[in-house]
């Protein structure tokens, strides 16, 4: 090709080029120059020419070329040949494309890119061309059907065909951004959405024109109106034809939403509406969760059909229709309990089945305790309802099998209905409008309190208060008996009816009842909030009011769950803008706005229009750029956001080593800051669903929307899917600095009205307890709403101090090098690999210099002498002798810590260690002054400095590379030891002084090691310890933050944070959302101080603009949709007990067995005892020998476990007279009872080696001796206060005496044993109170006996009489008390000794000896 140059001073240049560059073009494209004396013709093939020039070459003689032209002069003339020369300047860059048809065979395409970009999209897959062809052919295909039916006329026809043909385009050169396009840039999703709506539109059409057209088509009516009849098909059909001529404007609005989410809400609404199933996490959830709706739909409709198919009497109802009542409850409940997410489900499967896919991926997740936990709480839902669902299908076919709900009709209903709605008004009215902030909008504080109610710092969990056990248990009787026993009687009711009149036909009535069943089972189980209102009105308004319209009850209630789930939308549409438009508190945030107040007047009725078409369709009002003009947006799912921002953390795990050493990435604020909403999606991720089930965020459904508030944290948490037993929610962290709207809104939230005096104009107070008139005005006119204010979670609390501030003095900055230089001293001690370094010759070799006294380690910018203690002012330098004289003492109290750990460590002036220790002294503070850029002496170098070496990146001298000899020398020594110097500097400005001693030292490195994680933000560490929960966390932060650079020690300590919980009208959030999408993707405005994100406390309009996904709003983190399991709740299981399971019903009956064995082992050994002391006390009480005992013994296990012999009667009685004081008290009171020293259940002690058997009396012998102890305890009831007992000699109780205490005892735990049995282990105790008997035995058996049976018969009237009494007793124990214990005697294998078990009893016969008089005495008066 060659050219003709426009100058006499650039053409010989320009032939050259030109002749150079006639080479072989790129692949795709190539450069052309052409004049008016050539053609295109004569363009050169790739296969022509030589192929020594480079593409570099081509562009190199390209620039020098277009350098040339440009130099060169234009003048301006009327040649024709400078015409064509500046023609061939104007093709000089034209760029042609190869379009490829076959392989060898191309077409150029005469265009650049951007020209080509401008007229076409870039397609890269074929799948997509493919796609793209099929819809222009289906388009074509459909419109020509729907032209050729003769339904457009004249100018209609150019309208039809124009909507067509912008389908098509569509697909060539699709809008971007699109008004529904939810994402920035090129959106491939958004280019087939208006092809696919045409289709559908253009089938619908179609469909409905020939259901019109039927000549004798089938004719069903419910509710008074005719369903499927020819006109109201027509009329369909005429509607859809005049919306698809609206199509182009329908577009520009946005109201189509792209392709995806439409089919996401589609089938939402399909399994919420017509199956009562929850919100859907994504385009394969909603498949997921509408499959398995229709699966047991089939399922249940065969079992209804066999059932329903014939008819059947009242008193005789088919099995297969009580199989399918059973049914019916088991699979909706089962549904209920499961997640639309089915990825943790899978991800189960596959851990139980094929666990070799997941290993890899396990490994990469190990650190993340949340997926184990999730698929853990799974297991134990479907554990749970293997049972749980088995015991309902058995219990509810039990039910309908019989007849009970046939019978007692229809009483039976309206005692159901009754109890639902005064069950349902008390639970989900009354006690959360009690529990508010401001109950009813007039009350200054709540009236059921929590017990953190009133605190000003929380340091517990909350508190489990009765209110709250209440609220969950009306809820379970409502959940789980009230609403599945009135389902299962209409059930039963209108299937009796079909089987006798098929009203729409066989299969028509018993989908209905099967779908209206399902789905009122369902919504009952997963959120019953609503229900009774729903109810209430079902009832009233189809009994009473239209009863002649009235298909049957479980149709109504169906129909009525729909609608008034489009009332609840409708009533939070017209709240939200009503307050939004509110004159008296406009918030205008720019100029426009000002327009907009004023011209939205007149359109009132049309936003009415558009609030009940936004109602209908689910779809959000969103306020035209921020103004009180309203716009309705396109359909979205509850989850709203088509695309998941969630938040990626940048730390070291995730940038490039060189990006984290020159401009440390992710040092900013809000990255680093983020952790800590992490933290809290953690902590409600186990706590959520268990709080709302207890009611302390108050009534809530699906999409609702909350704001968490306190000092620092600000987070916005959306409830996306709520089930039974589990809630599925995302948090967004706000800023914790925001903006200065941001905070007038976090203000508007913290302040109280309680101290709002005002009324109108004037300020009269209000009553006490109640709220002002304005305040309780203004509280009405607001979008949001206190629910509570102290909700506790789990969370860490952060205090941080400047850097600089700490380290400004000398002084301060020596203390840290002192802790840094004994933290490598410790660290290198204690470390296990401490005799491999010593015992290296290479590093003993290298470090030989640091052996010598005279070493003189001289380096003026790396040592100093404000900085180092062991610094030689004369020497200007630090030497070993100087290092020794300050460290050695250390270095030899570690090495001695080390010898306890049985390893031997020679710690003297000379040895190895003393040598290692110095060196990484010298190099961790060589490495301190070089990334301090020796200038150490700079506060601001120094920090700088310190920020690196935390962060890990140690800069080695050369002098120094003797460490890399073991890079565990870095690793597990020196970075270890300049984070643990920097929390010795922290603690040491509470106590200076205690680290001065070396144990006190050692003991806190050690601690602080085991139990504080220190270590850099970006190390992933610590995002692992913060998401552990670790107790205590420190870390150094380099904030550069709009102009400032400073340095923050942040520490962090576990500890419960309180919250305010703010409920904010979903609507409102909906709508301002879908307000700041459109904004910014569409009109693209880049304005950062728009009108549309201005404050607005009445609806928070900053707080929720901010929390929008990036780059629409800057909220600090976005988690993932996160499930919250209502088994991870400590409290709700303490009153659930825990998932019901085969293992925990196991354990549960076992417990109860092995309780029961006990108590019944315990009550047959001492009843045995009883019988045995029977036989012995008549054996012995003719026996009157007192000169020798016998010497029975019996094994008693001790409190070690080692047997131990009972004393013989002698060492009794020698004892005896040691006890003085409880000797006397007995003696004392047998003298004032004046009984004989004998009876038949005391006498002395045999001499025989048979063991002492003590006495049992039975209930009845206790009942005849009754009489006469009455009239021994009457004669000897003045004598026990009035005489005062005399004090006998030492060793004056005789064997009698003591024989007959220890028969006494025995009978005491036989009564014992026996009210054990009668009142049961807990109410044994209360019983003893009631009878006297709490103190233990004492006194004669019978009269203890006959004491114990009017105690019990008496109740409190003889246990106030004892009062006096117990007081004598408790003196006696005292004293007791005081006395030594037995002691061991030393004598031959023959030796017995007194037992433990037998000095207790006869303390406690003492003891009852004077409770007896006390009881009989109380006795004898109420005679």
């Amino acid at each position: 090709m060659a050219a003709k140059s426009c100058s006499g001073l650039g053409a010989p240049v320009l032939r050259q080029l030109l002749g150079l560059a006639s080479r072989p073009s790129p692949a795709f494209s190539e450069i052309q120059f052409s004049s008016s004396s050539t053609t295109t013709s004569e363009s050169q093939e790739p296969s022509s020419g030589d192929q020594a020039a480079s593409a570099l070459q081509q562009q190199l003689l390209l620039m020098v070329a277009r350098r040339t032209l440009s130099e060169s002069p234009r003048q301006p003339s009327q040649d024709p040949e400078d015409s064509s020369c500046s023609s061939a300047q104007r093709k000089l860059n034209r760029q042609f494309y190869r379009f490829i048809i076959f392989p060898g065979k191309w077409i150029k395409v005469w265009y650049d890119r951007l020209a080509l970009l401008a007229l076409l999209d870039r397609t890269e897959d074929i799948k997509e061309n493919v796609f793209a062809v099929l819809l222009v052919v289906l388009v074509s295909l459909l419109g020509f059907l729907t032209l050729n039916q003769g339904f457009c006329k004249d100018i209609w026809v150019l309208l039809f065909c124009l909507v067509m043909a912008s389908c098509q385009y569509s697909l060539l050169k699709s809008v971007q951004p699109d008004p529904a396009s939810p994402i920035h840039g090129h959106n491939k999703i958004i280019t087939y959405s208006r092809p696919v709506y045409f289709c559908i539109l253009c089938g619908l059409i179609l469909l409905l024109d020939a259901g019109s057209k039927d000549t004798n088509p089938p004719v069903y009516t419910m509710y008074g109106l005719k369903l499927f009849s020819p006109r109201s098909l027509q009329s369909a059909r005429d509607h859809a034809i005049v919306f698809l001529y609206c199509f182009p404007a329908i577009s520009l609005f946005g109201l189509f939403p792209q392709i995806n989410t439409f089919c996401i809400y589609l089938l939402e609404q399909i399994d919420m509406l017509l199956f009562g199933g929850s919100a859907a996490a994504g385009f394969v959830s909603a498949i997921y969760s509408i499959s398995r709706s229709f699966v047991v739909l089939i399922v249940l409709y065969a079992f209804c059909f066999s059932a329903v198919k014939e008819p059947w009497d009242a008193q005789h109802i088919p099995a297969l229709f009580s199989a399918f009542c059973g049914l019916i409850v088991a699979l909706s409940y089962h549904l209920s309990r499961q997640s639309s997410d089915p990825s943790v489900l899978m991800s189960l499967i596959q851990c139980k089945y094929v666990p070799h896919f997941l290993r890899q991926q396990f490994e990469d997740s190990s650190a993340d305790p949340l997926p184990e936990k999730m698929r853990e709480s799974v297991k134990e839902i479907l554990k749970s309802d293997l049972i749980v669902c088995t015991a309902a299908a058995v219990l509810s076919f039990a039910v309908s099998a019989s007849t009970v709900f046939l019978s007692l009709r229809p009483f039976l209903s309206i005692v159901l209905f009754a109890l639902a709605w005064t069950v349902g008004f008390v639970t989900h009215y009354i006690l959360p409008q009690l529990r508010k902030h401001h109950p009813w909008l007039w009350i200054s504080h709540p009236i059921l309190k929590s017990k953190e109610h009133q605190q000003r710092e929380v340091r517990d969990a909350a508190h489990l208060m009765w209110f709250e056990r209440l609220y969950v248990w009306l809820q379970c009787f409502e959940k789980y008996v009230l609403y599945p026993a009135i389902i299962l009687n209409a059930l039963t009711i209108d299937a009796f009816s079909i089987s006798k009149y098929k009203k729409l036909g066989t299969h028509c009535d018993i989908i209905l009842i099967t779908v209206a069943g399902m789905k009122l089972l369902r919504s009952s189980f997963c959120n019953p909030i609503n229900q009774f209102v729903t109810l209430s009105f079902t009832v009233i308004f189809f009994r009473f009011d239209y009863r002649d319209i009235s298909e049957n009850f479980l149709l109504d209630f169906f129909i009525m769950s729909i609608v008034f789930h489009k009332l609840w939308d409708l009533l939070q549409k017209l709240q939200f803008i009503m307050t939004y438009i509110a004159p008296w508190q406009i918030a205008w945030g720019s100029s426009f706005h000002v327009f907009a107040q004023l011209f939205a007047i007149p359109h009132s009725a049309m936003l009415f229009f558009q609030t009940l078409a936004a109602s209908v369709f689910s779809t959000p009002l969103s306020p035209f750029l921020g103004s009180v003009i309203f716009i309705a947006s396109y359909a979205r799912p509850i989850k709203f956001w088509e695309k998941n921002y969630n938040t990626k953390r940048a730390d070291h795990s995730n940038t490039r080593l060189a990006i984290q050493i020159e401009k440390d990435a992710g040092n900013d604020d809000n990255n680093l800051n983020s952790i800590f909403y992490e933290h809290l999606t953690r902590s409600l991720q186990e706590s959520l669903c268990g709080d709302l089930i207890l009611g302390r965020w108050g009534n809530y459904n699906t999409g609702d929307c909350f704001i968490l508030a306190s000092d620092y944290l600000n987070a916005f948490v959306h409830l996306i899917e709520i089930g039974n037993g589990l809630v599925t929610f995302q948090l967004r962290g706000l800023e914790f600095r925001g903006t200065y709207c941001q905070q007038r809104e976090v203000e508007a939230i913290t302040e109280g009205d309680e101290d709002n005096e005002g009324c109108c104009c004037c300020k009269p107070g209000h009553l006490p307890h109640l709220l002002s008139c304005n305040a309780a005005f203004n509280l009405r006119w607001l979008t949001w709403e206190i629910t509570r204010t102290q909700y506790i979670l789990e969370g860490y609390s952060i205090i941080d101090n400047n850097a600089a501030t700490m380290l400004q003095v000398f002084d301060l900055r020596r203390i840290l090098i002192r802790y840094y230089i004994k933290s490598i001293i410790y660290f290198t001690a204690s470390s296990p690999k401490i005799l491999d370094w010593i015992k290296d010759e290479s590093i003993q070799k290298i470090l030989q210099p640091y052996a010598k006294w005279h070493y003189i380690e001289r380096d003026l910018a790396m040592f100093n002498i404000n900085i180092d203690e062991d610094y030689v002012p004369c020497l200007q330098g630090i030497t070993r002798a100087s290092f020794c004289s300050v460290y050695l003492d250390w270095i030899q109290f570690c090495a001695r810590k080390r010898v306890e750990k049985a390893t031997h460590l020679d710690s003297d002036e000379d040895s190895p260690l003393v040598t290692l220790s110095f060196a990484l002294c010298i190099l961790g503070r060589r490495a301190l002054g070089t990334a301090a850029h020796n200038m150490a002496i700079s506060l601001d170098s120094f920090l700088y400095g310190l920020h690196a070496l935390f962060k890990g990146d140690f800069r080695i001298a050369a002098k120094d590379e003797w460490v890399f000899a073991d890079m565990d020398l870095l690793h597990k020594v020196v970075a270890p030891a300049i984070r643990m110097s920097l929390k010795l500097h922290q603690d040491q400005f509470t106590c200076p002084d205690e680290y001065e001693d070396p144990a006190v030292l050692y003991e806190a490195i050690q601690s602080f090691e085991e139990k504080v994680v220190i270590c850099h933000e970006g190390d992933p560490a610590w995002r692992s310890a913060v998401l552990s929960n670790r107790e205590e966390l420190l870390t150094l932060r380099h904030v550069v933050d709009e102009g400032a650079d400073e340095y923050k020690v942040i520490m962090l300590h576990k500890s419960y944070l309180s919250f305010k919980v703010i409920k904010v009208n979903k609507e409102c959030v909906r709508g301002l959302w879908a307000g700041q999408q459109q904004e910014l993707i569409f009109l693209r405005n880049r304005n950062p101080e728009r009108g549309s994100i201005q404050n607005n406390k009445q609806v928070l309009r900053n707080l929720i603009n901010s929390s929008c996904d990036q780059p629409l709003g800057y909220p600090m983190y976005v988690s993932p949709l996160t499930t919250s399991y209502l088994g991870t709740h400590s409290q709700l299981r303490n009153i659930w007990g825990g998932p019901v399971s085969l293992d925990n019903i196991k354990k549960w009956f076992r417990s109860k067995w092995l309780r029961m064995r006990k108590d019944c082992h315990a009550a047959h050994h001492e009843r045995g005892n009883v019988e045995e002391a029977d036989s012995g006390g008549g054996s012995s009480s003719g026996n009157n020998s007192t000169g020798n005992s016998s010497q029975s013994s019996s094994s008693q296990p001790t409190r070690d476990g080692t047997p131990q012999l009972q004393a013989s009667s002698q060492e009794v009685h020698q004892r005896a007279g040691r006890r003085k004081p409880r000797s006397q008290s007995v003696q004392a009171h047998t003298a004032l009872n004046q009984r004989p020293p004998a009876s038949s259940h005391s006498g002395p002690i045999a001499e025989s080696r048979q063991p002492f058997i003590q006495t049992s009396t039975s209930a009845h012998e206790i009942a005849q001796r009754l009489s006469s102890s009455q009239l021994s305890f009457h004669n000897s009831a003045t004598s026990v206060f009035s005489q005062s007992p005399a004090v006998p000699v030492a060793g004056q109780l005789t064997v009698q005496d003591r024989a007959a205490a220890m028969l006494r005892s025995s009978l005491a735990s036989s009564t014992s044993s026996t009210l054990s049995l009668l009142f049961g282990k807990r109410s044994f105790s209360s019983a003893l109170v009631i009878s006297g008997l709490s103190a233990a035995d004492g006194g004669n058996t019978s009269d203890t006996q006959s004491s114990s049976s009017m105690n019990i018969a008496m109740g409190p009237s003889a246990r106030a009489a004892s009062q006096g009494t117990r007081q004598l007793t408790e003196t006696c124990e005292a004293t007791d008390a005081t006395e030594p214990k037995p002691r061991r005697e030393a004598g031959p294998a023959h030796a017995i000794f007194m037992s433990r078990n037998l000095e207790c009893r006869r303390a406690s016969q003492e003891d009852m000896a004077l409770e007896d008089t006390a009881s009989q005495q109380s006795l004898s008066e109420e005679q």
